[in-house]
């Protein structure tokens, strides 16, 4: 099976990397250097003369509060670059994977949201992130969508790196207490991604599947979890105090939606995969950040 996956410097992609690296598996990994995704003709040349059997879609605009300015940006990354790959998988009948988002909910729900669920986004991202998912599956290709939530990782920018550096610089934090959601580790995800691809057989079908974390909490929650492991790791000596504060009294540009939860019972169903296990992760994270960042100190 030959793969190319779509945005390999990105933290999915970079775990997706690590993942893919050592398996029998033909992969080309790709930055926007090799493939430019806003570049269509370009895309739809080097997509067809590599005749991938998968494509991992690992791209994304997910400034999610720059996206309400940059509106035709995120559109054409989001939902109009999609169409086009989507199309490109189409012509090649082969296999498309791309990653969605919790945003693509309103969060008015009390419940964890389910595939089948209504979908109102409330934000330019999370509308652009639906019109790729409508555009891919009105293209007639084969595709997996994966929808995830508040992804993590050592890599990249994430909000356990933010709230490491701000902790660092401050005594008291003010943070979000009623958004609710599943934080995912990045390298849970790719895993996921991984465990679907023995199944895109002629037998399986397109469709759209959850895999976000297996608990659930607040982002005040979640930095509190970061602080308590970076202390035990004697990555902090001195805790920041965090106060729950709500939604109204930190106004953002995009509005985000209260409840994102996501229900991953279809997906460990279907492919044996578990939810990601965040918690237990978060640790992890932050051994291998500190290890990258001293890596990069060494070299110079």
């Amino acid at each position: 099976m030959k793969i190319v996956v779509l945005g390999c410097k990105g933290q999915l992609g970079k775990c997706l990397y690590d993942q893919l690296e050592n398996t029998d598996y033909e992969v080309v990994f790709t930055s926007r250097e090799q493939i430019n995704i806003i570049d269509f003709e370009a895309t739809k040349t080097e997509l067809l003369d590599m005749a991938p059997d998968v494509i991992i879609n690992a791209t994304a605009y997910t400034a999610v509060d720059k996206a309400e300015q940059e509106q035709e940006k995120a559109d054409l990354i989001n939902h109009l670059a999609v169409k086009n790959i989507a199309e490109i998988s189409n012509i090649m009948g082969c296999w498309l994977i791309h990653v969605s988002t919790d945003y693509v909910f309103d969060g008015a729900s009390r419940l964890r949201y389910l595939e089948n669920d209504q979908t109102n986004p409330q934000c330019v991202y999370g509308l652009t992130k639906l019109h790729g998912e409508l555009a891919i599956q009105s293209s007639g290709c084969k595709y997996i969508i994966i929808r995830t939530a508040w992804v993590f990782s050592e890599y990249g920018n994430n909000f356990l790196k933010t709230i490491l550096r701000l902790g660092s610089e401050r005594d008291t934090l003010d943070i979000v207490g009623d958004q609710i959601g599943c934080p995912t580790y990045a390298r849970d995800l790719a895993k996921a991604t991984v465990c679907t691809l023995p199944f895109l057989g002629n037998a399986q079908e397109s469709g759209i599947y959850n895999y976000a974390g297996d608990k659930s909490c607040s982002w005040a929650e979640f930095a509190e979890l970061i602080f308590r492991k970076a202390k035990k790791l004697g990555r902090m000596k001195c805790v920041p105090r965090v106060v729950a504060i709500t939604t109204k009294e930190y106004p953002t540009p995009a509005k985000r939606p209260k409840n994102s939860r996501l229900d991953s019972s279809l997906f460990e169903t279907y492919f044996g995969c578990k939810a990601s296990d965040w918690e237990a992760k978060v640790s992890e994270v932050l051994r291998l950040e500190q290890q990258i960042q001293r890596n990069s100190y060494e070299k110079y």
